[in-house]
């Protein structure tokens, strides 16, 4: 299954923003509730905590691409021991890709599904739901793979929704609905290359 590169960019965007950004996020939060007392926990804990788990997330996702499904049970215990960090969702969704990779979708379906419960961030949600409609759209069930689709309300993705969501469609064999589906996807600011030729082949 292809793994689009504007999925990936978003991924190591979101993952970057959290690096620089959470430790703020986390302060304002923090000294708006507690002050002073507040101040001294974020210092001696948050900061601390927050730079373990980055580092620990480094290290299982280094040991996940040299190992590639070897490597799943350490990813899988990172992701256990940092349930409440939004790192957890990041190694979960690396883990299902190399699991759609290794053709376990039934598994990698079980981590998307996870992060899509367990995701704070909404930017990261719509990763989620996107890849979530595409492994349900691997296995065939389409009516949830466009269920997935809608739960996508950014604006910046309503591009590759609406292709995706054709090309869902024409597997169900509307072609009506998918050739709706690419047009609309064809207006949007994030459309892709492809568009026209899926429309010249639906028109013949």
């Amino acid at each position: 299954m292809e793994v689009y590169d504007t999925e990936e960019q978003q991924v190591e965007a979101i993952k970057e923003w959290w690096k620089e950004n959470g430790k703020a996020v986390i302060l304002g939060a923090v000294l708006g509730l507690g002050g002073l007392f507040g101040w001294q926990y974020y210092d001696k804990s948050v900061i601390s905590s927050q730079e373990a788990a980055s580092e620990a997330y480094n290290q299982a996702l280094d040991a996940l691409a040299a190992k590639g499904t070897e490597g799943i049970s350490g990813v899988q215990s990172f992701i256990e021991s940092n349930k409440d960090s939004e790192y957890s969702v990041l190694a979960a969704l690396q883990l299902a890709k190399v699991q759609v990779e290794a053709n376990q979708l039934d598994e990698a379906l079980a981590q998307l599904e996870w992060a899509k419960e367990n995701s704070k961030d909404a930017a990261l949600s719509a990763v989620v739901h996107y890849r979530l409609a595409r492994v349900k759209a691997e296995q065939g069930n389409f009516d949830q793979a466009i269920a997935d689709l809608a739960g996508i309300t950014d604006a910046s993705w309503t591009g590759r929704v609406a292709e995706l969501r054709g090309d869902i469609l024409l597997r169900k064999g509307d072609q009506e609905a998918a050739y709706t589906a690419y047009t609309e996807a064809q207006q949007a600011s994030d459309a892709s290359q492809t568009l026209q030729m899926k429309l010249d082949d639906l028109a013949k």
